[in-house]
């Protein structure tokens, strides 16, 4: 029984996988931003092209 609980505590202690979580979630963390950003530039930049392709279009029927 003491091997099981040593064991246990040895695999609790352990702390090598703990650096690979904390990036992920820091990765996880900037995606979020990353689409956020994107997100709300994108309305915007969209409404540009637009009013492009309506002036574009305005000048080759004219």
């Amino acid at each position: 029984m003491k091997t099981i609980t040593d064991k246990a505590r040895r695999f609790f202690d352990n702390e090598s996988g703990g650096t690979a979580v904390e990036y992920g979630l820091i990765m996880g963390l900037m995606t979020l931003a990353l689409i956020g950003a994107l997100s709300a530039t994108g309305d915007g930049t969209s409404d540009k092209w637009n009013g492009v392709a309506d002036d574009v279009t305005t000048a080759v029927n004219s």
